[in-house]
């Protein structure tokens, strides 16, 4: 870090897959799988030195590549946050509203690490502090996320909070997949959803409608190239699916599969909800002298609360008592077929 400070690279690994993890801001930087022939190549957003984390040119556009985001997923409208009757004025990063956690969210924070491993699994501790008054967000805040690889080539990702004010905890991780290891952008991947309804959106803030995706551009529920309706959504998407999950077992939501590659991404998740983003503000960067990212360079299937629940009593809760632990989890299988 500039300060001198010492980041850290972890990788979790079985015979198939291996992950690569940094304490910093708990980011997921790749992701090698093999595809049908068993040609290895890194499947998601993301790069191999501190430095480009750090950069002006990345940090200007700011895509949250592979991030823990914290302590807010999405966005609060107009950064309007009332808890217990007292009201809390988070940061305007995004337009006129709060995005994912405010100017320095968990994305860009240090996380204590610890590795551990077990007769079927790898997997990496991380934890961090957030202090009454971060973000303006009341309450220390206790976040832990555990990610861990298996034989069956699944990685878990488990998040726990625990705190001592009433709060609000939205958790979720930014990755973003791109089957073809980057060669090309990702309308051609096929998305599969057990979703039939969205959050109706007004410019990205929930009405606090529920509405059918069936008819619509939205309509995931048979397997679909994402750029299936290119002509109405010349933006691509970003937009909460609604998984019918409120119990918060671990249930199967989904699938992004791309077919020359063979390679394939199922999704589970005890989560309400899951924002998919097909990254159209994703910057062009130069990376050691070679373009790399932009526009539709990989879709993010963030599992999560909706956006502004804070705002939306009629959505499921995400506040945080003290006494109570928040706990979700969101499963990625990668496959190759």
């Amino acid at each position: 870090m500039p300060d001198g400070t010492e980041v850290q690279v972890f990788t979790l690994s079985n015979n198939h897959i291996s992950v690569k993890i940094t304490n910093y801001g708990a980011i997921i930087t790749g992701i090698e799988m093999p595809d049908k022939i068993g040609e290895m190549e890194n499947i998601v957003c993301g790069f191999k030195n501190l430095d480009n984390y750090l950069s002006n040119e990345y940090l200007g556009s700011y895509p949250y590549f592979g991030a823990i985001i914290g302590r807010f997923g999405n966005r609060i409208a107009k950064g309007n946050l009332v808890i217990d009757g007292k009201t809390y004025q988070l940061a305007i990063n995004n337009g006129p509203n709060h995005l994912h956690g405010g100017k320095i969210g968990f994305d860009r924070r240090l996380f204590g690490a610890e590795t551990f491993q077990t007769e079927n699994e790898v997997g990496l501790k991380l934890s961090y502090l957030s202090p009454d008054g971060e973000e303006n967000y009341p309450g220390n805040l206790h976040v832990t996320c555990v990610y861990s690889l298996n034989e069956k080539n699944e990685l878990g990702i488990e998040y726990y909070a625990e705190t001592d004010k009433t709060t609000v905890v939205n958790l979720t991780n930014h990755s973003y997949f791109n089957l073809t290891g980057g060669k090309e952008d990702i309308m051609n991947h096929e998305l599969f959803l057990n979703a039939t309804q969205i959050t109706e959106m007004v410019e990205q803030i929930p009405t606090g409608k529920i509405v059918e995706v069936k008819g619509t551009p939205f309509d995931f529920t048979k397997p679909r190239k994402i750029n299936h309706a290119i002509d109405k959504m010349p933006m691509g998407y970003d937009d909460n699916y609604v998984l019918g999950n409120e119990t918060g077992e671990l249930k199967f939501i989904g699938w992004l599969k791309e077919n020359n590659s063979g390679r394939k991404v199922e999704v589970y998740t005890t989560q309400p909800g899951m924002q998919v983003y097909t990254g159209y503000w994703n910057p062009e960067l130069i990376i050691e002298g070679e373009k790399k990212f932009g526009r539709f360079s990989g879709i993010a299937l963030e599992t999560q609360h909706y956006p502004d629940s804070v705002n939306q009593p009629g959505f499921p809760s995400t506040l945080l008592h003290p006494g109570d632990m928040y706990y979700q989890k969101t499963v990625y299988k990668f496959i190759s077929e």
